[in-house]
């Protein structure tokens, strides 16, 4: 059975990127589905309050945000490359901007009342007002676009993308092979078809249509349903980690208690021992009746580390 674990959800942008990877390099993975929305001990447990879907689960050690997720697969997956040589750092730095600006212009258009009717078509009422209730607090103090200024950049957007595409014909945003860019591109596209009443303002984009097709043909891989409490078993029995060290000059000491917060929305605080720091990635070690002793990661690149004020509450002064 395969080693990698995504935890995920049928209508998640995010776990759509992650599953169009899985089948573009071939992967078998297990599959956990997690709830919509809050409540989810099962998450919880396993991330010590990080709430966002997807994560990635081997064995004991937890990974978060889509972006180290893709770093972690591609070290034990090198082929077919997300980075090819000769455009990682555009990839990168293309699905950087995908992964942001161009979701947070996807998903507000998105939703506008035709296109969430669309997406939740036969949700009862009290669902609704759940996940309308989620998703604000989740982006509480955020700056969201209107629907129509959503379009607008949209509209500016998939004009730039398609200009990638005929350029010279390419195959795909950067060349003749995929990058990671393509599948955080497409995940904003997948989720703006997924809502006919809306999903019109793609079609002046014939090339960037037939992209996602090339995109979308890749599959999602060999799934293997798995049940949370599997997951949960899984970690707990694992007994070791991924190997990772403090580098001393990020300004933090191993073993010191941490927390981890997301920049930009759902800012949930997990609280840890740091175990290991460098510039591109942070880990927490953490202990749960639950899951056992894992470690949880998260990239360095929007997040923010602070030492745990709370852990000094009881010192004397």
């Amino acid at each position: 059975m395969s080693e990698l674990i995504l935890h995920h959800y049928a209508g998640s942008p995010f776990s759509e990127k992650m599953r169009l990877i899985m089948g573009y390099k071939g992967l078998a993975w297990q599959s956990v589905s997690v709830p919509v929305m809050l409540p989810k001990p099962d998450v919880v447990a396993l991330t010590g309050g990080y709430r966002r879907t997807p994560f990635l689960q081997i064995g004991a050690d937890i990974y978060c945000d889509s972006a180290l997720m893709c770093q972690v697969i591609e070290a034990r997956h090198p082929a077919p490359t997300l980075y090819p040589a000769a455009a990682a750092g555009m990839a990168q730095l293309l699905a950087q901007w995908a992964d942001s600006d161009l979701f947070w212009a996807a998903i507000p258009y998105t939703m506008q009342p035709a296109g969430a009717a669309a997406i939740f078509a036969g949700a009862p009422p009290e669902f609704l007002q759940a996940f309308a209730a989620d998703r604000a607090a989740m982006t509480a103090g955020m700056k969201r676009p209107s629907a129509r200024d959503a379009a607008a950049a949209l509209q500016n957007y998939f004009g730039w993308l398609e200009s990638l595409l005929l350029k010279d014909g390419r195959a795909f945003l950067l060349g003749a092979e995929p990058s990671v860019a393509d599948f955080s591109v497409a995940q904003s596209v997948w989720y703006i078809r997924r809502a006919p009443p809306v999903d019109a303002i793609l079609a002046p984009h014939m090339a960037l249509a037939d992209w996602f097709k090339r995109v979308a043909a890749f599959g999602h891989g060999q799934r293997h349903d798995l049940d949370s409490e599997a997951a949960l078993s899984i970690a707990r029995e694992a007994g070791r980690h991924e190997a990772v060290m403090v580098q001393p000059e990020q300004g933090f000491a191993a073993g010191a208690p941490v927390q981890v917060f997301a920049t930009d929305y759902a800012s949930d605080v997990v609280r840890g021992e740091l175990v290991g720091l460098n510039h591109e990635r942070i880990t927490l070690r953490r202990e749960d009746a639950r899951a056992g002793l894992v470690h949880v990661h998260f990239p360095r690149i929007g997040y923010a580390l602070r030492k745990d004020e709370s852990k000094d509450e009881n010192k004397p002064s």
